[in-house]
Order: structure tokens, then sequence, then C-alpha cells
């Protein structure tokens, strides 16, 4: 149905996507359709995303693709499509469809709740909020007002979620209670944080403590105002960061008068090497991580990589629900590739990392750029090298805010009695504050 002896697009970003399709690049076909934006011809998207499909085997998406082909103005069709790109990962795709239906059927809360859900996993909470707007005086409080909050807290506007959480009845549902808890402590959290930060859309930490409840650690001195706001693209990391990291974590821990008795090793490598660290950093010892362990530091290099452990998942989901004076520390956290659970402490946010046990990028003898092997010393003589290492940070390219140690701790100070609470669900957004991405 979709080959070439068929149909083509007509539109020059259609054609280079169908042309990526010819070579078996699915990917590049992908990236073409969000290049070319919202406005292309409903039917000729569908009809390279219909190819696309049946080249990965989606055959959902690609019978929904060939029903839009077929009908390009027809309401069902195009909600079905848009219905299937999101079940796919293709939100951006999903977009201008169901604000199509919606224009020829306008009050269907069904489609506005699809709608809604693709501008979510697009990070485009402000339209999301917007469009909940225009609906008010038809849907409910669960789901539809619930997520109105929910979008404005994300998009920055807490005026509007604090008069909508105001009016938001308790959920009928038990379901809902979870949902309604965490949402109640995110609230909680920006009133406690107002006090000492301006919870902007360029104030990284204020955003991540209203978010998920962690406290950042240290913000990148990189590309502050090119776009990076505090956040890190690719990052070789050094032993220097690293020991930044486990400073700050002190200064947390005593800031906010938390006092463990030891440090768990998580059972990955990189989570050893700093566990270990850490331990003589903050002078407790150090042992294996075990479920229910009280007043303990559970450190992280990245959880991600935790995950990728055998025992790896189990773990994670013992660390989603709280135990008593337990703090979870990441190094290394991915702001576009969340970790299932979220930590309560965070150095550093990275879209791409690199350990500094790992294979690292150097300068050779010839002066070429090559990639040196891994670091397979002992974990312990690389935990010395941490503890041996200078955490004076670095000033890159004077950009970014002045982050002293003093502007820390009253953040910290300012937000004690709301941290530590409730569970470590993953963040499924980076929220108001907006990095640039790489791909």
């Amino acid at each position: 149905m979709f080959s070439r002896r068929n149909r083509r697009p007509k539109t020059p970003e259609l054609l280079k996507a169908w042309e990526c399709l010819d070579s078996g690049d699915i990917p590049g076909a992908l990236r073409q359709l969000r290049a070319g934006g919202e406005e292309q011809p409903l039917g000729e998207v569908a009809l390279v995303v219909g190819r696309a499909a049946g080249a990965a085997g989606f055959d959902d998406l690609q019978q929904a693709a060939a029903a839009l082909v077929a009908r390009p103005e027809h309401a069902q069709a195009l909600f079905d499509f848009g219905y299937a790109c999101v079940e796919r990962g293709l939100s951006y795709l999903a977009i201008p469809a169901l604000r199509e239906v919606l224009r020829g059927n306008p009050g269907r809360l069904g489609v506005v709740r699809e709608l809604v859900s693709a501008y979510e996993r697009e990070g485009r909470h402000r339209e999301a909020a917007e469009e909940l707007a225009r609906h008010e005086a038809d849907f409910a409080d669960w789901p539809d007002r619930y997520l109105l909050v929910f979008n404005a807290i994300m998009s920055g506007d807490l005026a509007l979620a604090r008069r909508q959480h105001a009016l938001l009845r308790d959920p009928e549902d038990p379901m809902w209670l979870p949902t309604q808890a965490r949402q109640s402590r995110m609230l909680e959290r920006a009133a406690a944080v107002g006090a000492a930060t301006a919870l902007d859309l360029t104030d990284l930490r204020g955003w991540q403590y209203v978010l998920g409840g962690t406290v950042l650690g240290t913000l990148s001195p990189y590309g502050f105002d090119a776009g990076m706001t505090g956040r890190y693209a690719w990052l070789q990391d050094t032993p220097d960061q690293c020991l930044r990291g486990l400073l700050r974590l002190r200064t947390l821990l005593d800031a906010a008068e938390v006092r463990p008795r030891s440090v768990s090793l998580l059972p990955d490598r990189g989570s050893r090497i700093l566990g270990l660290a850490a331990a003589e950093v903050l002078g407790l010892p150090a042992e294996p991580f075990a479920a229910g362990r009280e007043d303990t530091v559970v450190v992280a290099y990245d959880l991600n990589d935790v995950a990728g452990e055998d025992e790896g998942p189990e773990i994670l989901g013992q660390l989603f629900e709280r135990t008593p004076g337990q703090v979870l520390h990441e190094h290394a956290s991915s702001w576009t590739d969340t970790p299932v659970v979220t930590a309560d402490s965070v150095t550093l946010l990275h879209q791409s990392v690199v350990a500094p046990w790992g294979e690292q990028l150097r300068q050779g003898a010839d002066g070429d750029v090559e990639q040196a092997p891994a670091d397979d010393r002992p974990e312990p003589e690389l935990a010395a090298e941490i503890t041996g290492a200078d955490p004076t940070p670095d000033e890159a390219d004077g950009e970014a805010p002045r982050d002293s140690d003093e502007a820390f701790t009253a953040f910290v100070t300012a937000t004690r009695t709301t941290w530590l609470r409730g569970d470590r669900a993953r963040l499924s957004s980076s929220g108001p504050v907006p990095s640039s991405r790489f791909t």
C-alpha cells in the first residue's frame, strides 16, 4: 500500500522523509517529519507515517495511517491516527490530527484528554493547560481539573495552579489518592522554595525541587545563556566534579539536619566507587545496600546504570517507597531519559555522560583525539582519587549565575521541612525550565 510505486508525498519536507525511507532510515524519516512542522497536509503525513510503520512492524499505526490517507478529513480517522501516534511515542505527529478533530467537534472531552496527553509527552505544558482551560465548564475534577493543575505547574504558572487546586475536590475513586498527594506535595514545595529562590524560567534548582523533591547540588557553568540553563548536554566527568557533588551532599545533610549512620553501596561499579568516596567524605561506614535499612545515604553514580544490573529493577522498586532516614543521592542524572525513581539529591543533570573511569576521550601523542580504554583500577583506588581531587568549581564561560555554598545552604534551610517526603515517583517532564537537546 505504501510502496514507491504508489502515491508519493508532494511537499519538500515530506519528500525528504520519503527518501529516507527509500534508504531504510526510519529515524531519519521521523526527524524530517518533525522538522516539517505541524502545517503539513495530514493525508500526506499519514502516507509517510504508514510506510514507516509498516517497515517497523507497527500494524496498528500502519492501519490508522492508511485510513487517514483514504479519508484525510474524517474525524474518526484523524482521532485513530492521533491515538496510534501517541501510543507509539510519536506524540508530535498526533497533535495536529487531534487539534483538527476538535476544530470540527468542539467539546469532545475524550479528544481533549488525548490531545493533552500528546502535549504533555512533548513537554508542551502551557498549551495543554490552555486547552483544558477552554473546556473547564464541561470537564470533571478527575482527571481534567487535576490535569489543569499539573500542566499549570509544569509550565511555571503557579498562580493558575493554586487557583485550580483550591477548586479540586477529593477524588471519589481511591486510585487517584496517590496522585492527589503528589500534586499537593508539589505545591507545598513551591510555597517553601519561594522564600529562597526566584522560581522563574531559568531557576533550574528551584523547579527540580518543586517537581520531584530533588535538591540539585550543582549547575552546569557551560552555555547557561545559550540554551542549557544549568543542565549539561554531553559531559566527560572528572574526579573533581564527583568530589564537588559529595561536598554539596554533605552541606545538604548538615543544613537539613539529617544524620545518617551509614552509606549504602548499590551493585554497579560506578555506584560502588562513588559510594566508597562518599563514605570517606561523610565519615560514615560503607555497606552493601539492604532494603529497609534506615538512616542511610544510598549512593548512585547514575540510576540508569543501576537499572542495568541483574538485581537493579528490584532494588529500584524498593527505593520507590521511602524508608525513614534514607536519603537517595545520584551523582549524574539524565534529564532526557529520567530514571524510574527520582533521587532526593542530585549533583548534576546531563543528557549524556562518561564517568571518570569510563572510556573517555583524550589527546593522543600525535595530537589527534582518541578514545582511552576504561580505567580498570580497583574501586578503592578510584574512590581515593575522588577524595583527593580538587573541588574548585570551573568558571567556564562566566555566563552561569554564581552558585555559592552560602546560597545553596540558604536554599536547603528554606526547604528542609518539605524535603524527604512521599514516594520517589519518576519525573515525566523537565518542567518549566527549558534546555537545548541534542540528538
